[in-house]
């Protein structure tokens, strides 16, 4: 393993990576509706405790971990579900004023960290200050991403298949203007990790919701299948990770060949 791979504590955004980022918003989604059903607030204490833990393991690991790492995605994305709809359901406050709210905090975000560090990249997660702002970042993607979809499936009524259609029409924007329009990779790649939350979120509520809204799987059962697939592509890329990589050929060996 080389010095770059041992430093970093974020891995790299591979189709793996998205696959997963996708999963783990659909099983946040459904683990807080599923709590939900009993208490909303049960749903955000519980989540926020669960979340204090994985920082706890995440911010004393030295280097990236799959493990560790996606267990803190997954506890964030069912915190930013239940603070989403704690604001919406429990303060009643409407979600036009609640996605301003988050897409106006995560503005000053990105405004802090880029000020601070420079970088806005996620190949320079290496200190803890950026760790920091790299976290907080991704605490607001997903509770604006929840936000965003619960507007358009709820407030706008598209529905969640509508919602669904949209955001996954909405993904493609950013790699075609990456690859085509030369858009800054790290601009494409911050677009796109908002816009995963709620393509997520609207596929699990499609799941979990009972008919004629949706197909009626249950949120308990959306978010143990969610899990399951997670944990088995999270096994991979560990396994992935921890396989001995390729050594370039010396250019010596090269031109003597």
């Amino acid at each position: 393993m080389d010095s770059h791979r041992a430093a970093t504590k974020v891995p790299a955004a591979t189709a793996l990576f998205w696959v997963i980022k996708v999963l783990t918003t659909g099983m946040g989604e459904a683990t807080s509706d599923y709590l939900g059903q009993w208490s909303l607030w049960l749903s955000a204490g519980a989540s926020a405790a669960a979340l204090t833990v994985a920082f706890w393991l995440q911010f004393r690991s030295p280097r990236y971990r799959p493990a560790t790492y996606w267990f803190t995605v997954a506890m964030i994305a069912v915190f930013g579900t239940a603070a989403a709809d704690c604001f919406r359901i429990g303060l009643h406050v409407e979600l036009p004023y609640t996605t301003t709210g988050y897409a106006l905090a995560l503005a000053v975000c990105f405004a802090a960290w880029y000020a601070t560090e420079r970088t806005l990249s996620i190949h320079t997660i290496d200190t803890p200050r950026r760790e920091v702002f790299y976290w907080l970042t991704v605490l607001l993607t997903f509770a604006l991403g929840t936000a965003a979809g619960d507007l358009t499936g709820f407030y706008l009524d598209l529905g969640f298949v509508h919602s669904a259609l949209l955001f996954g029409a909405a993904i493609l924007v950013p790699w075609l203007l990456y690859r085509f329009a030369h858009l800054n990779a790290v601009a494409a790649f911050w677009a796109s990790y908002v816009l995963t939350r709620p393509l997520g979120a609207s596929l699990a509520d499609y799941l979990g919701m009972d008919k004629p809204f949706g197909v009626g799987v249950g949120f308990g059962t959306t978010a143990l299948l969610s899990a399951a697939v997670c944990a088995v592509l999270v096994g991979y890329a560990g396994w992935s990770y921890r396989r001995p990589q390729p050594q370039p050929t010396p250019v010596s060996s090269r031109v003597s060949s």
